[in-house]
């Protein structure tokens, strides 16, 4: 009785190890890879948020995932389009400034 509750329970261990592992390898697959891009202004106009491309912005030289943000619905949020720097719009025009940003996944910086 005793071996067979030793291995009941060796058994549980493994199986949560492998579970454990399996879903830090989901996750790494749903966050990307930690690496950080690096894209010219020319680079960063393919993510726009159009035929399954990913919406990106760049504000400051620095690039954020607007994709899975309501807001940004097809790459575009109210007559502005991913793709681009919009540090100008976001500062100057836009009533919420760069407080917004903190939300925002960054994935990189614009290289010249």
């Amino acid at each position: 009785m005793k071996k067979n509750m030793i291995i009941y329970v060796l058994s549980l261990m493994i199986i949560f190890l492998l579970a454990g592992c399996a879903g830090s390898k989901a996750q790494d697959n749903t966050t990307g890879s930690s690496e950080k891009l690096e894209l010219t202004l020319d680079e960063l106009s393919k993510y726009n948020g159009k035929d399954g491309n990913p919406a990106y912005i760049a504000v400051d030289g620095v690039i954020y995932d607007v994709t899975e943000s309501k807001m940004w619905k097809d790459g575009e949020h109210n007559g502005y389009t991913a793709g681009k720097d919009l540090t100008e719009e976001i500062k100057k025009v836009s009533p919420h400034g760069t407080s917004v940003l903190k939300k925002m996944k960054e994935v990189g910086k614009i290289v010249e």
